[in-house]
């Protein structure tokens, strides 16, 4: 399986001085190429130019040591364009050894059969990821606040990040604590704290509870980021995420004004439109609150879901539930809806010079149908007899068992803050 490669932008030929002739030999070389596997090059290098550009450590100037890092990834090496492979040294923790997985991530405590989803390891193309080093991570984090913040995929990688941390940390010098819209990490000898915080749409919205929230009718309001924002200030590291909320429809309502209004003004948007200004007021918020010298912000593209086996050439009536092989074809993308998100994401984020290092998560996460919770968690309301009839009907296919999936998007986050 083997995900798109780098791609390379034609340069010009210039008459004066005339080429050598090995010159013209590499050209024809490349045609010939082109012509043979002139389909696969096209899809290749369409993905490609989905993925944002990196803006965390090319400036005018050269490149910039950032914070935290301590070396460099390999010359060329991207490590988002890889492979699977099976590794019986996985997972990096039993679910039975950290505390802090909550009921709809156990996959295992609620009946799922298989473990081999937790024994898979991403192997980018033509360099390794550097292993997980706990106490590094601590050490780094001393004195510091590490803040994931966005929706419940984002919760989740919290979640695995406190899993890969605590075992290196004596029971008597830890805790977590829940406190309206954050859970907060403590590793008290290191004096420093991993948080999650609770904003779905990053921006204020009428699904800004952290208990109740589930409305159909969403709103956010227009550029309304500082509500949430005066709580995240005083970071060190953060990772946003925002994705799954704004998926309800062609259109989004945008709130003009306050929830306070008793009479709110409330207009239609594209929600591509909508997702945009989003994004623009994230970045805007970052350029104030984040001083480059000393803090590092992550961007988690959209986690995805496999709700539609016929999407990968399964049944046209089911999706995750079952599913115990990863997907093989790696020019699988999923919806047109993954493609247009990125390009808006890698749009905004080329026009922009903010330090923000982006995490490609989407495509290799997109291989592993097999990793969902499906049935296997704890339900949030009674199942009917007719659900319970038919499973299908009441898989998650949107989340990911703990360990697995979001074990590697933590190790992904670790050698882009260390090896940047």
């Amino acid at each position: 399986m083997k995900p798109p490669s780098s791609s390379s932008r034609s340069s010009s030929v210039v008459r004066k001085p005339r080429p050598p002739l090995h010159l013209f030999t590499f050209l024809a070389l490349i045609f010939f190429v082109t012509i043979l596997y002139g389909q696969d090059i096209s899809c290749i290098f369409g993905q490609l130019d989905l993925y944002p550009k990196q803006t965390d450590s090319i400036t005018k100037k050269g490149r910039e040591k950032l914070p935290y890092s301590i070396g460099e990834a390999e010359r060329g090496c991207d490590i988002f364009s890889g492979r699977w492979v099976w590794d019986e040294a996985r997972p990096l923790y039993e679910e039975d050894d950290c505390p802090y997985i909550p009921a709809q991530l156990t996959c295992q405590k609620n009946g799922r059969p298989d473990k081999e989803y937790q024994h898979w390891r991403w192997q980018p193309h033509g360099c390794s990821l550097p292993s997980f080093n706990a106490t590094l991570m601590l050490e780094t984090l001393r004195g510091k606040r590490m803040m994931f913040i966005g929706d419940s995929l984002n919760r989740g990688q919290f979640i695995s990040l406190v899993c890969l941390l605590h075992k290196v940390i004596p029971d008597h010098a830890k805790s977590m604590v829940l406190a309206d819209s954050k859970r907060i990490f403590t590793a008290k000898e290191y004096n420093a704290t991993i948080e999650y915080y609770w904003a779905p749409f990053l921006l204020e919205s009428n699904s800004d509870n952290a208990i109740v929230h589930r409305v159909t009718d969403r709103i956010v309001r227009n550029g309304s980021i500082d509500k949430h924002g005066q709580r995240w200030k005083g970071a060190d590291i953060i990772v946003f995420n925002t994705y799954l909320w704004w998926m309800s429809g062609d259109n989004f309502k945008i709130l003009r004004g306050s929830f306070d209004d008793k009479k709110k003004d409330i207009f239609m948007v594209p929600t591509e439109e909508a997702y945009r200004m989003a994004m623009r007021t994230m970045l805007g918020w970052i350029k104030q609150n984040m001083d480059p010298k000393k803090t590092r912000v992550f961007f988690s593209s959209m986690s995805p879901s496999h709700e539609k086996s016929k999407e990968w050439g399964g049944d046209p009536n089911g999706n995750c539930y079952k599913e115990t092989m990863l997907i093989e074809d790696p020019k699988y993308w999923g919806s047109n809806t993954r493609r247009n998100i990125m390009q808006a994401i890698g749009e905004m984020f080329s026009e922009s010079n903010i330090p923000i290092t982006f995490l490609n998560i989407t495509q290799l996460s997109s291989y592993r149908k097999d990793a969902h919770t499906t049935i296997y968690k704890k339900q949030w309301v009674p199942l009917t007899p007719e659900q319970i009839a038919n499973p299908i009907s009441y898989a998650d296919c949107v989340h990911w068992c703990l360990p697995g999936m979001q074990d590697t998007w933590n190790e992904l986050l670790f050698s882009k803050l260390f090896y940047p």
